[in-house]
């Protein structure tokens, strides 16, 4: 499962220096395939500005091409590199899942390994790994994606055993019986096992209760899971896992037309689902908010948690709350880093992060506890430094720290051809166009800290505020 956390980036690298920007991103592809939607013509920026300069070339070496079947094919190549990478981004994830029948987008990250039609059961795993290569596969909220990095010679293989699970995948009784044990084994080590928890798990379910699709977690419920009915999960498969409601993204060394030629023969004849999948339902109209206490067998000292509904990724205001998140608890400067981990020593961890969902979005606030903290006063802090930001913003220093601190990130992660595979991939899987990625950066440069502060101010508010205390077993009673 993934979570995106901006905040909580780490960025041990320096500043991206004129040619560690330039080789950040692929050349532009010099050869547009049949039927390719081209990147946009590179406009140079200034010279002094070479990560404006690497972003372009970066967006116009972006193809995109829709297959007569609706698969949505992204390639951005980098003929300087050794490997590629293939990704498979579906449109679904546990926001498409109804009420009593959640965790069956996490199920079929694990149902997507179990064999295919020409492909047996560990065959996948098996294939990519004796050719030096690395796959997995992810599920958050709003889709779900299977990926594969393989040297460059490769290509072949992984498109050949993505298009055939992706057409002929192993969906039967046994599999599901399996792999619904393997689930409930998971969330046994990754939930109930892993300290904290159930303390965000239960901050979800206060941000969004009467709006179900984001209100349960991805992982799902091991109730509802005990309950599932094969024909539950086949129908859930055959209505989401097509070609019309999946991207294509190939990433690294490769050349276009035999790329597309493989494309066209090996995904070309999958059927896509009749019927197009139903949207989610509509937020509701008013936020909610709520309070819970949790006990924890795994928690060795309080937490204090809130939790606030904010607006969708990529919407204004959200690049300004990023922006606060990472000023309120993003790295050893951050204002309560310094409050309550250095000066005070009343927590031991601060941190605070968006989870990224395309549907409205969750700011979460975190401070694990010390032994000397105490929960009235660390829960104060927090509440205080927040009430700061609604009040005043933040000097231009700060918000340029916290703006080098996720352009940083942004530019170091997308070295990688798989890194750049499966965020290609969701954005054009959750936004219609691949190349908005590489407008991510200029979105955040472009935030003022008056900006800040009025986001904090409409969305950061007590009556919107939702609130968790992780009690370890038997100090319940704390105040």
């Amino acid at each position: 499962m993934r979570v995106r956390r901006i905040a909580l980036t780490t960025c041990l690298l320096v500043a991206a220096t004129s040619a560690g920007a330039r080789d950040a991103f692929a050349e532009p592809v010099r050869s547009a395939a049949s039927g390719a939607t081209r990147g946009s013509k590179i406009v140079e920026p200034p010279a002094s500005d070479p990560v404006a300069t690497s972003l372009a070339h970066f967006e116009a070496s972006i193809q995109r091409i829709t297959l007569p079947n609706g698969l949505r094919v992204v390639l951005n190549r980098d003929p300087t590199s050794a490997t590629v990478a293939v990704s498979v981004t579906y449109g679904v994830g546990s926001i498409n899942e109804v009420t009593g029948q959640s965790g069956f987008a996490h199920l079929f990250e694990h149902m997507m390994f179990q064999g295919s039609k020409h492909a047996a059961k560990g065959a996948h795993f098996k294939l990519i790994t004796e050719r030096g290569g690395t796959l997995n596969g992810t599920t958050d909220s709003d889709r779900t994606n299977y990926f594969e990095e393989l040297p460059q010679n490769e290509l072949a293989l992984a498109l050949w055993l993505e298009s055939d699970r992706m057409r002929w995948l192993s969906v039967t009784p046994e599999n599901f019986e399996n792999q619904r044990a393997v689930v409930e084994e998971e969330y046994r080590m990754r939930v109930q096992n892993q300290p904290y928890a159930l303390g965000t798990m239960r901050l979800s379910e206060l941000v969004f209760q009467g709006y179900p699709p984001y209100a349960h977690p991805t992982i799902g419920s091991m109730a509802d899971l005990d309950a599932a009915k094969f024909e539950w999960v086949k129908a859930f498969h055959d209505r989401y896992y097509a070609p019309n409601n999946a991207v294509l993204t190939i990433a690294g060394n490769f050349e276009p037309e035999r790329a597309l030629a493989l494309v066209n023969e090996y995904f070309g004849p999958a059927q896509p689902t009749p019927t197009e999948p139903p949207p989610p339902p509509s937020p509701p109209t008013e936020p909610s908010h709520g309070s819970a206490r949790v006990t924890d067998d795994n928690a060795h000292t309080p937490a204090v948690l809130f939790g606030y509904e904010i607006p969708p990724s990529r919407a204004p205001d959200h690049y300004a709350l990023d922006l606060a998140s990472v000023i309120l608890a993003g790295g050893e400067t951050s204002r309560l880093y310094r409050t309550l981990v250095h000066d005070e020593a009343s927590a031991e961890e601060v941190s605070a992060w968006t989870d990224g969902h395309r549907g409205p979005d969750q700011l979460s606030v975190m401070a694990v506890l010390t032994e000397k903290g105490r929960l009235g006063d660390v829960e104060a802090k927090l509440e205080a430094a927040i009430e700061r930001l609604r009040s005043t913003p933040p000097s231009r220093a700060e918000l340029e720290r916290a703006k080098h601190r996720i352009r940083t990130g942004f530019l170091f992660e997308l070295q990688t051809n798989l890194a750049r595979a499966t965020q290609l991939g969701e954005f054009e899987a959750l936004y219609g166009d691949a190349r908005l990625l590489a407008s991510e950066p200029s979105r955040y440069e472009a935030v003022t800290p008056e900006e800040v502060r009025s986001a904090a101010a409409r969305w950061l508010v007590p009556g919107r505020r939702s609130e968790v205390e992780v009690m370890p077993r038997g100090k319940e009673a704390t105040p």
